[in-house]
């Protein structure tokens, strides 16, 4: 009789696994035009600040179903201190509906490093305004690494790419990332953020506790795009600002952009994601429009970058098959 069990992989499973940025982008486009035709779930993100005033902590889970791939998956999160990545713990388990079996309990922190660019991609690919020549990217931690990259897979006709950040490990990493994949290009490094907001198309904040004044949609040059990647580096009224507004669900922004709500406790938005990447919404209303847009994870995408490093890390041999339930 079969005894289920789940495939184990650690951080250095996972940490060599080659997944192309152009590959990462359709998985998580595919994964968005699924739920948007109704044959994906995401339940809004749980999150729980733990009730404990000497310390900062935060412990959240997503729940969700990836139709194109048959896998349900669990996400979970905690984090003490918000500025602390050592203290930061994410795992993902996948469980396969076609066979009703587990499939693997992973980190996660790969996988959010992943889809996370990916949907900045998306929605700079979806919603930035024609012929758009610049981008900047603000802030140098996990989520932002791979951005420019993936960002120039996406709009490849971007001719000026900027970066501010203020950890020397993050903007060197972030350059060599880069040059991984665009040898032949290079990357302007700003140190004034509000006139390198002024001066480019697209801008992508995901800095944390920001070491920089924060940034406004009204300091965007007419038809700009500022996507805000959960950033506590974007002013409170950066949504309301905007003469057009997206969100990769409403709903999560009910639950992590609590502070961009207007004065009736309300963060209304224009569109979201998923519905413009099947075409039900658009990306924006007019070439002049300020767009903001405020990405926020969504399990959906999670599910198919966590299942092609798994499958990819089994294959090599990686990890442990562990028989949980005997």
């Amino acid at each position: 009789m079969h005894t289920p069990a789940i495939h184990i992989l650690t951080r250095s499973d996972l940490a060599d696994i080659e997944l192309p940025p152009a590959d990462i982008i359709r998985l998580v486009e595919d994964a968005y035009a699924f739920y948007a035709n109704g044959q994906s779930r995401c339940p809004t993100k749980l999150m729980m600040p733990l009730p404990l005033e000497q310390r900062d902590a935060v412990a959240y889970s997503m729940l969700g179903y990836d139709g194109a791939l048959q896998q349900a998956g669990f996400k979970t999160s905690y984090r003490q201190g918000a500025e602390s990545a050592e203290k930061y713990y994410t795992t993902i388990s996948l469980y396969d509906d076609t066979t009703g079996l587990p499939f693997a309990l992973m980190d996660c922190h790969r996988v959010g490093g992943l889809r996370t660019p990916a949907t900045t991609a998306l929605i700079a690919r979806s919603c930035a305004k024609e012929n758009a020549s610049s981008a900047l990217m603000i802030g140098t931690g996990a989520q932002g690494i791979n951005t420019l990259p993936f960002l120039l897979t996406a709009l490849p006709d971007l001719e000026t790419l900027r970066l501010f950040g203020t950890h020397p490990d993050g903007i060197a990493a972030s350059l060599e990332m880069f040059a991984r994949y665009f040898p032949g290009r290079s990357i302007e490094l700003v140190t004034d953020v509000p006139a390198a907001v002024a001066e480019s198309d697209i801008v992508i904040a995901a800095s944390g506790r920001a070491a920089h004044p924060k940034v406004e949609t009204k300091w965007l040059k007419q038809g700009g795009l500022l996507i805000s990647v959960a950033s506590k580096g974007v002013a409170g009224g950066a949504l309301g600002d905007a003469d057009y507004a997206i969100a990769t669900n409403e709903g999560q922004l009910g639950v992590t952009g609590k502070r961009l709500a207007g004065p009736d406790g309300i963060a209304r938005i224009d569109a979201e994601l998923p519905d413009i990447i099947v075409g039900r919404k658009s990306g924006r209303r007019s070439q002049q429009d300020r767009v903001f847009a405020f990405s926020s994870g969504m399990i959906i995408t999670d599910i198919p970058v966590a299942h092609a490093l798994a499958t990819r890390a089994i294959a090599a041999g990686r990890g442990n098959r562990i028989e949980l339930w005997k």
